[in-house]
């Protein structure tokens, strides 16, 4: 999750959830200038089939879950899920990230419902340590899953999706993204909302090769259901298929994305690309049913 200005392009109406847009930076700052929004979606292109489908005529393939359920108990959670980011507490706003085991202050779970919790501080924590090094506004919460996502020839498909409660108030910036385990980019966002009612699709091949598909959603603080459909197209590219609540919105190609890994991340920042005058109250996102799977080929 990152943010610059872009030349924007378009495919389709705004309506139809296929209009290109302004771009944004992606997971560890901000970066200056400007960026091309590239390759981003195929007009007219069929959905995918569904998953545990065969990944192409002849090639046998079992689906398997990876993440499901993992918001029933701490248990089952802490099995499954890190507390913070992969890189430690802070990131590109004006949130720090607490949590752990014994710390539910601001990550905690109810009823199979997990809820990340970010409170406006009136004292001085100094600066984040992440570009573009804000200062510390809020305590918040970042999760992070231990599995990694890695499209290869032996798991050449995967489902990611989650059932979301996402704030959209002025300086809110929650997300659900995938982003590179060891370099920058790729970068996946499949929920983001940056201050508004708007989520962003993002693709990021590189810092100024981005993909992104921008949707209108109805009432964001009730559920919604954001999916990714991974599939791997050739050696070294993956095609990202994008849903809101079970209705497809866009295809991005993820040039470069076979073989690298990825964290699956869940996180409440705030301020950055999303204002610069956050809530003076408590900030909720909430998230249930997220779930990974994947084919593996015989």
């Amino acid at each position: 999750m990152r943010d610059v200005p872009v030349r924007s392009e378009s495919y389709g109406s705004q309506g139809d959830g296929r209009g290109g847009g302004p771009g944004r930076v992606g997971r560890r700052g901000f970066l200056g200038g400007a960026a091309a929004l590239g390759g981003a979606l195929a007009l007219g292109a069929a959905p995918p089939r569904t998953a545990r489908a065969a990944t192409s005529a002849g090639t046998a393939a079992a689906w398997e879950d990876v993440i499901n359920g993992s918001f029933g108990s701490y248990g089952a959670f802490e099995a499954e899920w890190n507390y913070l980011y992969p890189w430690g507490s802070d990131h590109n706003g004006s949130a720090r990230m607490y949590g752990s085991s014994t710390d539910h202050n601001h990550i905690y779970l109810n009823s199979g419902v997990l809820t990340l919790q970010a409170t406006r501080i009136t004292w001085d924590e100094g600066t984040s340590s992440s570009t573009p090094h804000l200062p510390i506004r809020y305590h918040s919460g970042a999760v992070h899953a231990k599995n990694q996502i890695v499209v290869t020839d032996q798991f050449p498909e995967y489902e990611v999706k989650g059932e979301f409660q996402a704030p959209s108030g002025a300086g809110t910036w929650p997300a659900f993204w995938l982003t590179g385990v060891n370099s920058w980019p790729p970068e996946s966002d499949i929920l983001e909302f940056k201050g508004n009612t708007n989520n962003w699709f993002n693709t990021f091949r590189t810092s100024s090769d981005v993909s992104s598909t921008i949707v209108g959603v109805p009432s964001p603080g009730s559920w919604h259901t954001y999916r990714a459909w991974i599939t791997k197209v050739n050696a070294t590219d993956v095609d990202i298929h994008y849903y809101l609540d079970g209705t497809w919105k866009a295809v991005h190609r993820g040039a470069g994305f076979v073989g690298k890994p990825l964290w699956l991340i869940i996180n409440l920042q705030m301020e950055g690309s999303s204002g610069s005058s956050g809530p003076g109250g408590d900030t909720f996102y909430r998230a249930r049913n997220v779930y990974v799977g994947r084919n593996r080929t015989a």
